[in-house]
């Protein structure tokens, strides 16, 4: 399944400039993926729309932001994770590491080079591995194939993405980090909207589970059954 376009833009602002108010709903996401696929990258992309192509090798980073979705200003805190293990190595270590992330976290994007097949071959323990933590099939996970522009380097076809989505029955896009901020905005948007739709079906659930409280008995009418109850009886 190939990601949905989205029509408008996230306006973004960062938390420690935001005036104090009441609390604002929380989303929390985070980034999964093999080493050198482009994680870092990808997250100040769409923070800060600029490209920076080094970084040194994270321990795991949380970046927070407020952003403005459909109408609402929530708060995103968004997970950069360690690189998992690269299918040579033993991923059951690494995965077993990022399960306190996977707790933590409401939806989640899968990231792989398109120039590094083991990248896309640890997708689908990943995968799994959420699963184990989200038995909820509603919890939602994106694809996510970069580096897209790197043509001649290419190792990953379109198609392969496409293929393991649809197995895994959930959404895919390739991006190019590098290239422009469109793709990348349009990913996290729409995690955004869906962890979001998930936050407003619990409220929903919790305020259908109350039960209403009973009417007051109208005094009235409890005086005029007592009176009519009196003169039957005198009768």
């Amino acid at each position: 399944m190939r990601l949905p376009s989205m029509a408008q833009p996230f306006l973004l602002a960062p938390t420690a400039e935001c005036a104090p108010g009441p609390p604002r709903a929380q989303l929390r996401l985070a980034v999964l993926g093999a080493r050198g696929v482009g994680k870092s990258a990808l997250i100040v992309r769409f923070l800060t729309k600029r490209f920076i192509g080094d970084y040194e090798p994270n321990t795991g980073s949380l970046y927070s932001r407020l952003v403005h979705l459909d109408g609402e200003q929530v708060a995103v805190q968004i997970q950069d994770t360690p690189g998992c293990a690269q299918e040579q190595e033993d991923p059951v270590q690494m995965l077993d590491a990022l399960s306190r992330c996977a707790r933590w976290a409401e939806g989640f994007l899968l990231v792989y080079s398109v120039t590094d097949y083991s990248s896309y071959k640890s997708i689908r323990p990943l995968y799994q591995h959420i699963r184990k933590v989200h038995a909820d099939a509603r919890t939602p996970v994106i694809i996510v194939g970069n580096k897209a522009d790197l043509l001649h380097a290419r190792q990953v076809q379109t198609k392969d993405g496409l293929q393991l989505a649809k197995e895994l029955g959930i959404l895919f896009l390739e991006i190019s980090t590098s290239e422009n901020s469109h793709g990348v905005c349009d990913v996290f948007q729409y995690l955004c909207k869906e962890v979001s739709k998930l936050h407003h079906s619990s409220t929903d659930k919790r305020r259908s589970s109350i039960i209403p409280r009973p009417k007051s008995p109208n005094m009235q009418d409890l005086k005029r059954r007592f009176k009519q109850a009196l003169s039957s009886k005198v009768k």
